[in-house]
């Protein structure tokens, strides 16, 4: 674990991660239910794309040396959006998710910048998504499955067979992110290529291009939000 670091995330290496989906009664929601509905107002008059279902976060999430535990509980997006643009205020509750990590065989990450239609358009961030009940099984929430559909989805790539089965958390600003860094066995040019293949042949493709960094010297403060500035700091300058 690193502590302190700049950004004021704390960064986990994890050899076990469990998660559950627990029953919570969330508060804040239920004591903030005007702001929320008016939240979602102001959002969906900026892109009426978006879709008020039910999302998994986490309220709970115990760390002892190499292995976490998490558990989770079901929400609609509406409030976890409202929660979100207020800052996090509730310190009980974190917007969980898990996330591939794609590192090419010349030492490069691969990143996307969300198209304009996304509620985070125009961030660069590694492709994931907020769990949902499709990535459950019974009382498991499968972070792994999440983690490789949205991956999927969104590059059209499958992972490799030998892919290692560890995780980097990051955890700060409200978030637990929970990365999963996979090595292919082409570069980088070969696999923004094979991306940009999905995305030609969709019709509002849900990134707007790859991104594929090198070095610090790639890291966007403007536009990556703070769990890839760290985990990408930190990871580069192990390279080092």
């Amino acid at each position: 674990m690193l502590e302190g670091r700049p950004d004021g995330f704390t960064l986990h290496r994890l050899r076990r991660l469990e998660a559950r989906l627990v029953p919570y009664e969330w508060d804040w929601a239920r004591d903030n239910a005007d702001t929320i509905a008016e939240n979602w107002g102001r959002r969906l008059a900026a892109r009426p794309g978006l879709f008020d279902g039910p999302v998994l976060l986490a309220c709970g999430c115990a760390i002892e040396g190499e292995a976490c535990e998490a558990r989770f509980f079901e929400t609609r997006y509406a409030r976890f959006i409202a929660f979100r643009d207020a800052g996090s205020p509730d310190p009980r509750v974190e917007n969980a998710f898990a996330a591939i990590v794609p590192w090419a065989r010349d030492g490069a990450v691969l990143l996307g910048e969300m198209g304009g239609h996304t509620a985070n358009a125009g961030q660069i961030y590694f492709p994931c998504g907020t769990p949902d009940r499709g990535d459950t099984r019974g009382d498991v929430v499968d972070l792994a499955g999440s983690a490789a559909r949205e991956f999927r989805e969104e590059t059209g790539l499958a992972l490799p067979a030998d892919a290692p089965g560890d995780w980097v958390l990051l955890r700060g600003e409200g978030q637990l992110a929970f990365l999963r860094p996979v090595r292919f066995p082409c570069d980088a040019a070969a696999l923004q290529a094979r991306i940009e293949r999905l995305r030609r042949r969709e019709a509002e493709p849900e990134l707007a291009r790859i991104v594929v960094a090198r070095g610090r010297e790639c890291i966007d403060p403007a536009r990556m939000p703070g769990f890839v500035r760290a985990y990408l700091a930190d990871a580069f300058e192990a390279q080092r």
